[in-house]
């Protein structure tokens, strides 16, 4: 692992400044959203960067407060009376992951579909970007980080975009445009050739950009000056002793019925979380590198017993920061650890400095990671590989952005499924024909699910015509196949139409046996 540190430092350290900076925004808009301290949602952001990423196998996954589990952790907290209570439901659903970890329940990701997968990842760009419009203008109703729908205020994805149009800021509309040209000028091949790119992250620079404009619209530009309000909303933690800032957990309810609905949740949802987001960065991995899923189960829930402990949100491994940490040129999982220790060294110690970032240069920076991952040569692949792959990719999209990222998941999944079972009945039940004479042949096992393509390839056989059927090759035949088989062969008298079964003694099924 030292080995790897020192190979990769040059790439994962700027790298890991770039998810700091999507990281930190994210942490306290999840925090603030979930009903939690503040300081619960950048505990889980450094315990998801350290811990997470050192058990992890994932290279580029990187782990942290979720908003998918925003409304979970809310009701969550309500339901049992304190955060102290609901911290020892996430240490509990630490535990439980680690056991799913060791019952190889990570398998359960390798049945997600890629049109499926591929559709999650471009709904999540389209989330992104919709969701930073009215931050890149200057509207800051709704808080960061929130992939849903439907808004806490009221408001939907649409609607707060038309609310933003109508309420613009301009110092913050100039300053996300100027972020969005930096961020273009450093993806150009010129500057990517450029030693010195290494070393400077484009975000950094779009940080350091925004706050110096912001300063000189404050000086000399009052009326561009962008308020306190639009900017990153941070608790002075510099004062404050780290004892004072952790939360430990109540386990005196734990055992309570209550507190048990509430772990299981927790360790289902965030495993499946986890394991949708590390299946999409293996995905986006330019190297290919493929993650034992049912380790990374037992990585989330170390890493969710530490959180809970110090008095952090639950953790995942969550997908936006991954497409920030490959886009930035991470190599390793280096980049996540460093991110994690970025997160508690600056915010404990710069907080001031942190307070002075607008959010719309990061809008800037979310939006063009958005853009990496909902981009047209997406759609266009998928629309080339045919209905089967397409309609479900869509479906997922739609599906994710009307409601949440699970739901929408589980429709995909079922249009995906139903184009796979399509798929098979055609396959399974194969009809040829040279003038009158017709082969139906049985290409793999038949089932009940097939009798519908069977009974199709039976009324296509014409009166005076000769038919062969050919289940020699198929280990199982269901009964109600044999069946439609057999009332075939008895209304074929009626119509002339003369039956051959094809036989030969290495047949499985009797039917299609040759007696000896």
């Amino acid at each position: 692992m030292l080995r790897q540190l020192r190979e990769n430092i040059v790439n994962d350290l700027p790298a890991s400044v770039v998810v700091f900076l999507v990281a930190l925004p994210l942490c306290l808009g999840i925090a603030l959203a979930s009903g939690a301290p503040l300081a619960s949602g950048l505990i889980a952001g450094a315990v998801g960067g350290i811990v997470a990423g050192f058990f992890s196998q994932s290279q580029l996954a990187v782990s942290g407060p979720a908003a998918g589990l925003t409304t979970i952790v809310l009701a969550s907290i309500q339901d049992l009376g304190s955060f102290q209570a609901f911290l020892a439901c996430v240490v509990l659903a630490g535990l439980l992951q680690i056991g799913l970890g060791f019952a190889r329940a990570g398998v359960i990701g390798h049945f997600f579909p890629n049109s499926v997968i591929k559709g999650m990842l471009a709904a999540i760009g389209l989330i992104l970007i919709l969701k930073q419009i009215p931050h890149a203008l200057g509207y800051d109703a709704d808080y960061e980080g929130d992939e849903s729908f439907v808004q806490p205020d009221g408001q939907n994805t649409f609607t707060e975009i038309f609310q933003a149009i109508q309420n613009p800021t301009s110092g913050a509309i100039l300053i996300s445009l100027i972020s969005l040209l930096i961020i273009l000028f450093w993806e150009t091949p010129r500057v990517k050739r450029q030693n010195w790119a290494k070393y400077v992250s484009g975000a950094l620079v779009v940080v350091m950009v925004g706050v110096v404009m912001n300063q000189v619209f404050v000086s000399w530009y009052p009326h561009l000056s962008i308020q306190d309000t639009h900017l990153v909303n941070l608790p002075d933690f510099s004062a404050t002793s780290i004892s004072s800032i952790l939360t430990f957990p109540d386990f005196a309810q734990l055992f309570s019925q209550k507190a048990l609905i509430v772990a299981v949740t927790l360790a289902m949802v965030a495993s499946l979380e986890s394991l949708l987001s590390v299946e999409a960065t293996d995905r986006l991995d330019p190297y290919k590198r493929i993650t034992p899923l049912s380790h990374e189960l037992k990585a989330q829930g170390v890493a969710n017993m530490v959180s809970g402990l110090l008095g952090g949100l639950p953790v995942t491994a969550v997908i936006v920061r991954s497409t920030a940490n490959i886009a930035a040129g991470a190599k390793s999982k280096w980049s996540a650890i460093f991110h994690g220790f970025i997160l508690i060294i600056v915010v404990f110690s710069f907080p001031r400095v942190l307070r002075l970032i607008p959010l719309a240069c990061l809008a800037g920076i979310l939006i063009m990671v958005g853009y990496k991952l909902t981009s047209p040569s997406m759609y266009l692949d998928m629309w080339r590989r045919g209905r089967d792959q397409f309609l479900p990719f869509v479906v997922t999209i739609v599906a994710i952005l009307l409601t949440d990222l699970l739901v929408g998941i589980f429709i995909g999944i079922l249009v995906a499924l139903y184009f796979v079972l399509k798929t098979n009945f055609h396959s399974a039940v194969v009809l040829v024909n040279d003038d009158d004479q017709y082969l139906l042949k049985f290409t793999r096992d038949v089932s009940f699910l097939n009798k519908a393509a069977l009974r199709r390839s039976l009324e296509k056989i014409p009166d005076n015509a000769r038919i062969i059927i050919d289940g020699s090759r198929s280990h199982f035949i269901d009964a109600d196949v044999v069946e439609t088989i057999q009332d075939f062969m008895k209304t074929a008298e009626t119509k002339n139409i003369e039956v051959e079964l094809k036989r030969n003694k290495h047949a499985t099924h009797p039917m299609f046996r040759e007696s000896e």
